[in-house]
């Protein structure tokens, strides 16, 4: 059985997926909504809602003859929750951190 937290991040590895989700904070949206936008297939799309239904991340039903897809407000608590726990680490200061290796590994004056 798959960790639920690697399929969520698997879910969200993917830029298709991550703008649907972004789509559907606004409110929830027809399957044939969600594809306009995207130049492909209506079956692509619908894989790509299945995999982020499969991570808990929308839940999909269909009302009359109309399939819809809405966030699942719980999808994401794990995965916040874990990314939450690297808050405590000071942010690392990367152009400090590159004049620092610069400064190492310079060749010593003659």
């Amino acid at each position: 059985m798959t960790n639920p937290l690697d399929t969520v991040f698997a879910a969200l590895s993917d830029p298709t997926r991550r703008q649907i989700l972004s789509m559907l904070l606004e409110d929830d949206m027809a399957v044939t909504d969600v594809a306009e936008p995207f130049e492909m297939s209506l079956a692509a799309i619908s894989k790509h809602l299945t995999i982020l239904t499969r991570a808990g991340l929308i839940e999909q039903e269909k009302r009359g003859r109309v399939k819809w897809c809405k966030l699942d407000p719980d999808g994401m608590k794990a995965a916040s929750v874990w990314m939450q726990s690297f808050g405590q680490f000071e942010p690392v200061n990367l152009d400090a951190f590159e004049a620092f290796l610069e400064r190492e590994l310079a060749e010593p004056e003659p």
